[in-house]
């Protein structure tokens, strides 16, 4: 018998209801469907703790409920294309993503999973792992790199692996974005880390950010969602939605102001 859908309580905007997830995480329609002109929309997904960690022991499952996964599954099957640093996937273990029968129906016409697009500058990756031997050949990994990486390295990479180069002495972010979407890749999700998140916040290549806020305390001097130098002045964002399950989390959709959105912009 299949498992009920996961709902949140919509606490903003509007009055309060009871929301299953697909309704309350979709992406807007009118960029990032294909359909509608081809445009991109970028999404960036985080959990952090009331007083910003992002990881506990180093990871960043610790922080999470089940909800919070079911998001963290649902971004995924909405995706296009998975994106993540090299960092992050070695920290988390990341292998190919997982075809979840809850969320089975979203895919309908494209891939059974979203490939990885993994950032990497030095190409210091294990060719032999789960991430690029066992991918699907419908949803290869990618590797994003720059000209400045190993050629070597890069030839062997592309031996497991789809390799994209943007950029010539680093990984220019609004490029190699632009190239994910002319494969067809509109719905970008990006699961950090936070040097990566950094960047594309620098390039102004980021729409929306998701995060859920646990209930905790963490304390230390941890890692945070974004990680590099200060942005002066701060990026302002626009609070989109407030959502929560009894246990005390918060489910937060932020808008980047709408002069970040360089993706939806190019021809």
């Amino acid at each position: 018998m299949a498992s009920e859908t996961p709902t949140v309580r919509r606490i903003l905007p509007g009055d309060p209801a009871q929301l299953a997830l697909p309704e309350a995480f979709a992406f807007p329609q009118d960029h990032a469907d294909p359909a509608g002109g081809g445009q991109s929309w970028v999404r960036a997904v985080f959990v952090a703790s009331v007083d910003g960690a992002a990881t506990v022991s180093g990871r960043a499952g610790g922080l999470g409920n089940a909800t919070d996964r079911a998001v963290f599954a649902l971004n995924r099957a909405l995706a296009d294309v998975i994106l993540v640093g090299a960092g992050t996937a070695r920290t988390e273990e990341y292998g190919p993503a997982e075809d979840d029968p809850q969320w089975r129906a979203l895919r309908a016409g494209r891939s059974a999973t979203a490939p990885l697009a993994v950032v990497s500058e030095s190409l210091a990756l294990d060719f032999t792992a789960p991430l690029f031997t066992d991918a699907p050949a419908d949803a290869r990994t990618i590797i994003l790199t720059s000209e400045s990486s190993p050629l070597a390295a890069r030839e062997k990479a592309a031996q497991v692996a789809e390799v994209i180069v943007a950029g010539v002495d680093a990984v220019d972010f609004a490029l190699a974005l632009d190239r994910l979407r002319q494969r067809g890749f509109h719905r970008i999700v990006c699961e950090g880390g936070p040097s990566v998140f950094a960047e594309l916040v620098r390039a102004e290549c980021v729409d929306e950010l998701c995060l859920t806020r646990s209930p905790e305390i963490v304390g230390g001097t941890g890692t945070r969602i974004v990680h590099g130098p200060t942005f002066d002045p701060p990026v302002p964002l626009d609070l989109a939605s407030v959502l929560a399950t009894d246990d005390g989390y918060l489910y937060l959709l932020y808008r980047f102001p709408a002069g970040s959105r360089s993706l939806r912009s190019r021809p």
